[in-house]
């Protein structure tokens, strides 16, 4: 009888591991486009992706490097500092997208040229996303922002 008990408790557990090792499997295989790894201009260059392969880039769009072409078309570079690499997005950029500023792009590498489906750009004169930032501080670019003016009451 207790054999029984043993045999069955050891069954269930295998069922159960074999579920969960099942579900993270299929957990996994949904995800896998909607991952879109971040690399900055001085990565791309070194190392280009695969051509098939979505990413994110980031850095800030370099002076003098925007052109608005027909319709929502529009080229530019961004650079970390070390390395720049040309943009081309189709579509309308957001408000605050200008040069000089952080940005971050989803989309291909085609020819040396990334081809972006989607521009994201600052929200406030300080911010700049994690990602470019840490690229800037790798290229020894980046610089902390200046602390607004802070004023102590008075009694």
């Amino acid at each position: 009888m207790k054999s029984l008990k043993k045999q069955r408790r050891i069954q269930v557990i295998a069922l159960a591991t074999a579920a969960l090792v099942l579900a993270t499997g299929l957990i996994g295989y949904a995800m896998r486009d909607g991952i879109n790894y971040f690399r900055a201009p001085s990565e791309v260059v070194a190392e280009p992706p695969r051509a098939d392969e979505v990413f994110r880039i980031g850095g800030l769009v370099e002076e003098g490097s925007l052109v608005r072409g027909e319709g929502t078309q529009v080229s530019f570079s961004v650079t970390d500092g070390g390395a720049t690499v040309p943009v081309t997005f189709e579509g309308v950029l957001p408000d605050l997208f200008e040069e000089g500023q952080g940005m971050i792009g989803t989309g291909q590498l085609v020819g040396g040229t990334f081809v972006a489906s989607e521009i994201l750009a600052k929200h406030d004169e300080t911010y700049m996303p994690k990602e470019v930032v840490d690229a800037l501080k790798e290229q020894g670019v980046y610089q902390e922002p200046e602390a607004p003016n802070a004023q102590v009451p008075s009694n």
